[in-house]
């Protein structure tokens, strides 16, 4: 018989998964993606009132570091005292009705001079408010 009965052995023995495997990913994705969308859209909630309610602007950081070399940098970036101005005035520019605080790292080996002198140029060009970045000590017994 010459026609149209196949033999058993070419029968499809498997699956491949693949291309599901790979429409299952972007579907995924697609979902990770627009999950908080909707998620923020959905949800509608009418605030009440309060004439006590707390609305200071939103705070904004600069992070000024000084290491063992005496380097100055601004978040991560080497900068100078002399710069501080400029950076500071650039940053006030970008929110300006954020209030701006400077957190102030510096290695233990750091002169005092150096801290005070930053702490000073930065009070001088509008920032007051700052904070000293310190590492927690291990609590003892």
């Amino acid at each position: 018989m010459a026609g149209g009965i196949a033999d058993g052995d070419d029968d499809i023995t498997g699956i491949n998964v693949t291309p599901l495997v790979d429409v299952m990913l972007v579907l995924l994705i697609i979902f990770m993606v627009t999950a908080n969308y909707i998620v923020n859209q959905s949800i509608a909630v009418n605030l009440p009132k309060a004439e006590t309610a707390d609305t200071k602007a939103p705070s904004k950081n600069m992070a000024f570091t000084l290491d063992a070399k005496g380097g100055l940098f601004l978040d991560g970036q080497p900068i100078t005292f002399e710069e501080i101005k400029d950076k500071i005035t650039a940053f006030k520019k970008d929110e300006p009705s954020a209030s701006v605080n400077a957190i102030i790292a510096a290695d233990q080996t750091t002169p005092h001079g150096q801290v005070v002198k930053l702490i000073d140029t930065v009070r001088k060009h509008g920032i007051t408010d700052f904070a000293i970045n310190v590492e927690a000590a291990p609590s003892s017994p």
